[in-house]
């Protein structure tokens, strides 16, 4: 009887998949009652190191081997300082700088660097169903995290909209979008350290390493970390470190070691909706109609870019007949194959009858 099937199995499993958006977006409505209450580079160190810990002990369990090689601690290394330190740091303090929703927005909109760098790295092809779903993906987080006001004075012509500059980013924005940046060069990076290292055991390691660094900070330049904090507060810890760091993130990289990081980048779109949803059932947090609005953009974006290749193959279909209706000539149509990246010619023999 095999009690521990192989990790690898965890990729068939659509659930698994939609996992760490979830338990992010839940981490996220479960600190919202602990940040006044301490310091943000303390939260962010009680974030990382506890759960690379765990994140360890389960790999040792599963049998997972340690990194042996020079080149495997570098890239740990780096991996902890961009997606561990820089990522969970500039988290913390933007996110007492800047709204739950306005901020959530920013750090969400890592899909698309990611897209970037990953067509860059390693020659994922995104098209056009998948930039389009892209784009509709910001546009859906932006109508759920950015005031309804923003837009509604946007969206009215006669209503001018001035954005102060200094205060957006003394506010807390530019945090925000550095941590976006730091999370889509780590979610890159895990392809690189894989060759090296186990993701799982490289996911512990650079929680840990990443964190100590944010204790120690926080030792210096922070004062009253735990003080105020309630045995709510340690809950909501410890919540946001087993499921929202330990198990997210090590599902999450394992993911984006072996499958396509532009499609599993964009599941990311899914985090503010699954905060504002559960901050709407235990915060008593109303959506409106605009929230409501972009939530089903959301999830129709993660359709496109998901299922990008197979909308593409339809569409050409579509065209092909459309064309041998209207042309008297065999028509040749380019298709392109996002997986093997090839190009087939398929000619269309306009019937006798239609000539």
């Amino acid at each position: 009887m095999q009690l521990k099937p192989p990790i690898s199995a965890l990729a068939q499993i659509p659930l698994l998949l939609i996992a760490p958006f979830f338990l992010w977006g839940t981490a996220m409505v479960a600190m919202k009652g602990v940040i006044p209450h301490t310091t943000p580079l303390f939260m962010a160190g009680v974030r990382l190191v506890p759960a690379g810990i765990l994140v360890l002990a389960a790999a040792a369990w599963m049998g997972r081997p340690q990194p042996k090689s020079w080149r495997a601690w570098l890239w740990i290394g780096f991996f902890a300082l961009v997606d561990g330190a820089l990522f969970q740091g500039f988290l913390a303090e933007g996110l007492v700088r800047t709204t739950a929703g306005l901020g959530s927005v920013t750090i969400d909109s890592q899909p698309l660097a990611v897209a970037l760098l990953s067509g860059w790295l390693f020659g994922e092809i995104i098209g056009f169903w998948g930039w389009l779903g892209l784009g509709l993906g910001v546009l859906g987080i932006s109508l759920v995290g950015l005031p309804d006001e923003w837009i509604l004075s946007l969206l009215d012509a006669g209503t001018p909209t001035v954005f102060d500059l200094q205060q957006l980013f003394t506010s807390g924005e530019l945090l925000m979008l550095l941590a976006a940046l730091s999370m889509a060069v780590g979610t890159v990076t895990i392809r690189f350290i894989s060759k090296y290292a186990d993701p799982l055991v490289a996911t512990g390691w650079h929680m840990i390493l990443g964190g100590l660094p944010l204790f120690a900070l926080s030792g210096i330049w922070e004062s009253g970390q735990w003080v105020q904090i309630d045995l709510g507060g340690w809950m909501a810890l410890a919540y946001s470190a087993i499921f929202g760091s330990a198990i997210a993130y090590g599902l999450f990289f394992y993911f984006a070691s072996q499958g396509n990081l532009t499609s599993l980048s964009s599941l990311t779109f899914l985090t503010p909706v699954f905060a504002i949803l559960f901050g709407n059932l235990f915060l008593s947090e109303e959506l409106s109609s605009l929230q409501w609005v972009g939530v089903g953009l959301t999830l129709g974006s993660i359709y496109l870019v998901n299922q990008r290749q197979e909308i593409a193959t339809k569409w050409q279909a579509i065209v092909k007949q459309y064309l041998s209706k209207k042309s008297g000539e065999p028509v040749r149509l380019l298709q392109k194959s996002n997986d093997e990246r090839s190009m087939t010619t398929v000619s269309v023999q306009v019937k006798e009858s239609e000539i």
